[in-house]
């Protein structure tokens, strides 16, 4: 796909923007836009076909989101997470909880889109990250109040029963950062963080 739209784009002068994932980024440290995507999920061969369009002269770039994007209209991995917490009778966290997710309000990444747009430059790599890291425990916290539900830690081997297929992503440690986004972009997020925006009645609506 990224291949045929860069054909029709080639020499236009117009921009193409690539989405894809902080998560695809070495875990447990702080991830940057000069860190290339190293994880053997599938979803980095979209990278790697921006940077062979980029070579091509294609005004392409990236622009990583983080596992949470959240805000009215949310239906990615914090409702996943409130779904299982109802299914199961817990909101649970693995081992301490303290690993991180970055977090964007989707009004953020809306902007900063637009953004990339207007002042786009080939090859670019832009992190839509608002929030460095929020701890997972807080978020199983949150979703265990409102759901009036007990809050637990799970093992590892106990996280792959409880997550099922999400148990990868709820131990994911991504702390991720946006500063050199924000300095070329003039980017400023001025939405609600992750965890007020969650403690919020909408999210736990049936």
């Amino acid at each position: 796909m990224i291949e045929a739209l860069a054909s029709t784009l080639a020499g236009s002068g117009r921009p193409l923007i690539v989405t894809s994932g902080t998560g695809l980024l070495t875990q447990g440290r702080l991830a940057t836009e000069y860190d290339m995507a190293a994880s053997p999920i599938p979803r980095v061969a979209s990278e790697e076909a921006a940077a062979s369009v980029a070579a091509r002269g294609v005004r392409v770039s990236v622009v990583r989101l983080p596992p949470s994007v959240h805000g009215d209209g949310d239906h990615g991995f914090v409702p996943i997470l409130i779904g299982m917490a109802r299914e199961k009778g817990a909101s649970a966290y693995v081992g301490d909880g303290l690993n991180r997710w970055p977090a964007v309000h989707r009004l953020d990444a809306a902007h900063l889109y637009r953004l990339v747009l207007e002042k786009n430059a080939a090859g670019a790599r832009y992190h839509g990250v608002a929030e460095t890291g929020v701890a997972f425990r807080d978020i199983a916290g949150v979703i265990g109040r409102r759901l009036n539900v007990p809050v637990v830690t799970k093992s590892r081997e106990e996280a792959a029963e409880h997550f099922g297929w999400f148990a990868h992503f709820a131990a994911l440690d991504n702390p991720a950062s946006s500063e050199r986004t924000r300095d070329i972009l003039g980017w400023q997020p001025t939405q609600p963080a992750l965890i007020p925006d969650l403690d919020r009645s909408r999210y736990f609506e049936h």
